[in-house]
């Protein structure tokens, strides 16, 4: 027999129960399957209720942020705007620094009064002052508008600002007169501090005050101070915390009315001391030794063997120069480190601070003011320099760094006192160069009358080109250039009226955006050669761009 016949003889009913059974799972599954259905499908539809409103949630805070709340109002700068005070004089310093830290350059300056402007309305015998007195006041680079106001000193021989770390935050030094050191808030034209000095009598302080490395470990930098007194220079150290002195006066052998730069190389800070036929260098550490009568191992105090050989450690005289009749010393950026700039009355050197040789030599008589860094080549670093050809004459000539080759020059009537030139960084890595003074073309100079007083704009991309921006009659104290917003607002500042030495009267402090003169210039041809037309040469420096450089 067959062995499924015999299977189902055995068990007859196998094969219809295992089909029931079958049946009967299969009926479980549809049933549980259809109880599913029901709860898939309901959290389906909250997941997609719940996906609407968080898009719908979303719109309406784009929308809120987008319409509804206002953005706050970002100032519009003026093009111009002045500051204006009667019966005053004013002293010749100007600093642009953002002082309400609305990314907009703000100006600092200094006058003498009795009392300040109505907005703030402070007097000196408020600050136990005599009156008149010195005042720091700084305006809002947006329009004009005093910021704050602070009778300072007595008077004022000296004024720094944006001094790092000073009291711990950025801070302007004055020097006053009786002798005295006070640190004025930035932000806010408070009194961080303010001491007493002993510089002695007849003083005259170097300038510019030097910060250097924290000596009493109070966490702030402290300050270094050069007094000269007779043939003597004395040093001293103050805490940028407090402004009490550290240690005792130290004193240097320079004879001479001097005048210093700071050089710091790669581990080590040096101070030269120049008169008119010496050169003198002191270490960092040298300086410190001799005022705390301490040792420290801090950076910047070390010393440099190249230079230690060079010095003549009985008298601190330095054997860099075989010339004399040294007129100023610069420091020019190189590639590495600074290296110095020497200008005598009948040449000017570029001397190496890492090899102590001679770079370049140019031959030019009779500088007139400290040498201009800008920039005639695209990122190649320039000098511009303005010596005396003659009474009320003067030349300018804009000297390559690196090789010491005349790039362009410009012979041009001048007042003695007038403003020395500026700067700005153009967006094709050049700079915009300002200059005071009056052009006369070729033959027609009158050099025997007063100069008048006017400003010109120079660009590298017209070589043969300057625009005349303005004609000033007033005496111009102090003069600068910047950009006052990132990339963007070139502007020019002029503070004019009485020096300290003369009788009080109108002083006025102006800022000027730069396009605005730009677009309204006189364009002066300086060859016959004329490549465009007079209001395409204004039109493209109009749109010229600017920019700030690291």
């Amino acid at each position: 027999m067959d062995n499924k016949d015999s299977e189902a003889e055995i068990h007859p009913l196998k094969t219809e129960d295992a089909k029931a059974q079958e049946n009967h799972e299969n009926s479980v599954e549809r049933r549980i399957i259809i109880k599913q259905s029901p709860r898939l499908s309901r959290l389906s539809r909250w997941r997609t209720a719940a996906f609407f409103v968080s898009l719908f949630l979303c719109l309406i805070i784009v929308f809120a942020f987008s319409f509804v709340i206002p953005c706050p109002e970002r100032p519009v700068s003026e093009r111009t705007w002045f500051r204006n005070y009667d019966n005053a004089v004013a002293y010749q310093f100007l600093a642009i620094e953002d002082v309400d830290e609305d990314k907009v350059q703000d100006v600092i300056f200094a006058f003498k009064a009795g009392n300040g402007s109505g907005s703030f309305n402070r007097s000196c015998l408020e600050e136990g002052l005599p009156s008149p007195c010195a005042f720091l006041a700084a305006v809002s680079g947006t329009n004009g508008r005093v910021l704050w106001e602070r009778p300072a000193a007595e008077d004022m021989e000296w004024l720094q600002c944006g001094v790092q770390q000073l009291s711990g935050a950025l801070a302007c030094l004055v020097v006053g007169k009786p002798a005295s050191l006070t640190a004025v808030s930035l932000q806010t034209g408070e009194v961080q501090w303010r001491q007493s000095s002993d510089f002695g009598a007849n003083y005259t302080v170097l300038t510019p005050v030097s910060v250097i490395p924290d000596v009493d470990s109070d966490g702030v930098q402290d300050l270094i101070i050069f007094i000269a007194t007779g043939d003597k220079i004395k040093t001293f150290i103050h805490s940028g915390k407090t402004g009490k002195q550290i240690g005792s006066p130290g004193s240097l052998d320079v004879d001479g009315q001097a005048r210093y730069v700071r050089l710091d190389l790669a581990s080590s800070s040096y101070f030269l001391f120049y008169t008119d036929n010496s050169l003198y260098a002191y270490s960092l550490k040298d300086l410190h030794s001799a005022a705390t009568g301490m040792e420290m191992k801090l950076p910047g105090l070390e010393q440099d063997p190249q230079w230690e050989k060079n010095i003549d450690h009985a008298t601190h005289r330095f054997s860099l120069l075989s010339s004399a009749d040294i007129r100023y010393l610069a420091k020019i950026p190189g590639q590495s480190q600074e290296n110095i700039l020497v200008v005598s009355s009948e040449m000017a050197t570029l001397i190496s601070t890492r090899s102590l040789q001679n770079v370049w030599t140019l031959n030019v008589s009779r500088v007139m003011r400290e040498p201009l860094l800008g920039y005639f080549k695209p990122d190649v670093l320039c000098i511009v320099l303005e010596s005396e050809i003659g009474p009320n004459r003067k030349k300018v000539m804009i000297v390559e760094s690196g090789s010491g080759a005349v790039q362009w020059d410009l012979k041009m009537n001048s007042r003695a006192e007038s403003p020395g030139p500026a700067t700005l960084s153009t967006a094709d890595h050049r700079s915009a160069f300002l200059i005071w003074g009056e052009y006369q073309a070729p033959g027609n100079e009158t050099a025997s009358r007063a100069p008048l007083q006017k400003l010109y704009l120079f660009h590298p991309s017209y070589t043969n080109v300057l625009l005349e921006l303005r004609n000033s009659t007033d005496q111009v104290i102090s003069f600068d250039a910047a950009l006052f917003e990132r990339s963007r607002h070139a502007c020019y500042v002029l503070l004019r009226g009485p020096r300290p030495s003369e009788e009080p009267g109108p002083v006025s402090l102006m800022k000027r955006k730069l396009k605005e003169d730009v677009s309204e210039s006189r364009v002066i041809w300086l060859s016959q050669v004329a490549v465009d037309s007079e209001q395409h040469v204004r039109d493209r420096l109009y749109r010229m761009r600017f920019q700030s450089r690291a």
